[in-house]
């Protein structure tokens, strides 16, 4: 074999491996994006740093968790109405969304049981005083 020959077949074996790596990356499943809307989402961000502000301003933790009980606990004062979201980025469809109500003084308990193990991010949105407040915490359950 020649010069010639050996450089052919390496440019051929080269084509043949970018596009062997396109087709596989074009066939993938289980993509999942950030969220749906995306594009809205990025808009808004402004307001999520405003209410995270307001919620750093607090001066307490909000959001705790008890990895041996599997328990998140929400600091939030009395008739506190809120929205917690579960959001898992490996997989949107075990995402979930839980209405906050707070009808007690003192902490408020959520179980964590029915959510499969793993990576989670909890997003908490609520009104405390006539101001709307934002905090993430990042777990594994």
């Amino acid at each position: 074999m020649d010069w010639g020959k050996g450089i052919v077949l390496t440019i051929v074996g080269f084509v043949v491996l970018i596009l062997t790596m396109v087709v596989i990356s074009v066939r993938m499943d289980g993509i999942e994006l950030v969220t749906e809307n995306y594009y809205e989402e990025e808009i808004k961000y402004q307001e999520i740093i405003d209410e995270s502000t307001s919620a750093l301003n607090l001066g307490r933790e909000v959001i705790s968790y008890n990895a041996h009980t599997k328990v998140l606990e929400l600091d939030l004062p009395q008739g506190t109405i809120g929205s917690l979201q579960f959001f898992r980025p490996s997989d949107s469809s075990l995402d979930q969304t839980i209405k906050v109500e707070v009808t007690q003084a003192g902490k408020t308990s959520v179980p964590l049981n029915q959510l499969k193990d793993g990576y989670w991010k909890v997003q908490l949105t609520w009104s405390e005083n006539g101001v709307d407040h934002y905090q993430e915490k990042k777990i594994t359950i």
